[in-house]
């Protein structure tokens, strides 16, 4: 027997199970989600999240990196001992092109290399083969620089020619008399003799009073010299 409003146990089960989360708590008469909520406030607040967020804000602004206008850039001696191993941070680095390659490509691969110094500022003299000109230093190196032009396949003073492992370079040594001393530096496809020999021969079709052209250093003219050259 069942008195009146009763609900059996079953009956006051289901509607149990049956109510949503946000039925009212009978015996504090609030929504359990909302105990939930601030249950979930207690274990973290506010201001614990908020300084997390400064925190993680802190540790973002130490590492910004802001660019230089380089305008107070300046050589340093410290540079030297820097250069001196830079063959063997190159040769690490550098990807030749092939030969057969795009001359943009063959540029673009020689970016990755040094041309080699030429201590001259002077004129560049370019006069036909046959010219007769003085012989004196000034014009020895003037001739030197459109040479350096004229064969440039030989040399790495342009970007193209680098990007095949091009680097060698020809510099002016000194007057002895009416002979033409230079020195060679650098890798070369060709033999060393073979470049000097056409330099010379260069010079010599300008400038008639030249009687030879030689290497500071017989050294230079080896293989060995070449293949130890960047």
């Amino acid at each position: 027997m069942m008195l009146p409003g009763i609900l059996p146990p079953i009956a006051f089960f289901a509607a149990t199970a049956s109510s949503p989360a946000s039925a009212l708590c009978p015996s504090c008469h609030h929504s359990t989600a909302a105990s939930r909520v601030q249950s979930t406030s207690r274990r973290r607040p506010l201001s614990t999240t908020a300084n997390a967020a400064a925190r993680r804000g802190r540790r973002g602004a130490s590492v910004v990196v802001r660019s230089s206008s380089w305008n107070d850039f300046a050589y340093d001696d410290e540079d030297d001992v820097l250069l001196s191993g830079l063959p063997s941070i190159v040769d690490g680095d550098f990807v030749p092109a092939d030969e057969n390659d795009d001359p943009s490509v063959k540029a673009a691969a020689g970016m990755a290399l040094l041309p080699p110094e030429v201590d001259y500022s002077g004129p560049i003299i370019e006069v036909p083969q046959g010219s007769e000109l003085a012989l004196d230093e000034e014009i020895v190196q003037g001739v030197l620089a459109a040479c350096r032009q004229e064969i440039g396949t030989m040399f790495g003073y342009q970007a193209e020619n680098r990007g095949v492992g091009i680097t060698g370079g020809v510099d002016f040594v000194e007057l002895d008399g009416p002979t033409v001393v230079l020195r060679l530096k650098g890798r070369f496809w060709h033999q060393r003799t073979t470049v000097l020999r056409r330099v010379g021969a260069y010079l010599m079709a300008r400038i008639p009073e030249i009687v030879d052209v030689v290497v500071d250093d017989e050294y230079e003219l080896t293989d060995e010299a070449n293949n130890l050259a960047v």
